[in-house]
């Protein structure tokens, strides 16, 4: 299975790749996310490791059960070759309504069919007001005129 656009990466592609797991990830849907994977992708994501397609449906259905209205925005940091680089805010409320807004970093690697076999993620979490967030589109896709995480200065 091939998933473009494959590596080496340009800015161009590595945005456009960027953008794309920022949709998948917004759709909450962990089988579709994990079609972007390899099925051997190792991952480490805050303190906790995985690996295969099987746990990262497992860890994302946790995840999303755990942090509902949930909306991400990733952004490009780097990229060179088969690796991509990307910084992320997304925003959340627990079941007792409290509002996080997540930030972090993840390190990514693809093989030559564009799937990512390896994903490094840190994360940190603040808790916010409900007034102080600033990810207000339905929940899914971000709309293409949302602003980056740049233009919100986040």
């Amino acid at each position: 299975m091939s998933r473009p656009p494959l590596p080496p990466f340009t800015s161009e592609t590595a945005a456009q790749k960027a953008r794309m797991a920022e949709d998948a990830w917004n759709s909450r849907n962990p089988e579709k996310v994990s079609l972007a994977y390899t099925p051997d992708s190792v991952w480490r994501n805050r303190s906790e490791f995985l690996a295969g397609r099987e746990a990262i449906i497992t860890f994302l259905t946790r995840k999303w059960a755990k942090e509902l209205d949930y909306r991400l925005v990733k952004e490009v940091w780097a990229y060179e070759g088969n690796r991509i680089a990307v910084r992320f805010a997304y925003e959340w409320r627990d079941d007792n309504g409290s509002w996080f807004r997540s930030y972090g970093n993840e390190n990514w690697e693809f093989d030559d069919a564009g799937l990512m076999t390896r994903r490094i993620a840190s994360i940190n979490d603040r808790p916010i007001a409900e007034g102080e967030r600033k990810f207000h589109w339905p929940l899914g896709r971000r709309p293409d005129d949302y602003p980056s995480l740049s233009d919100l200065d986040l």
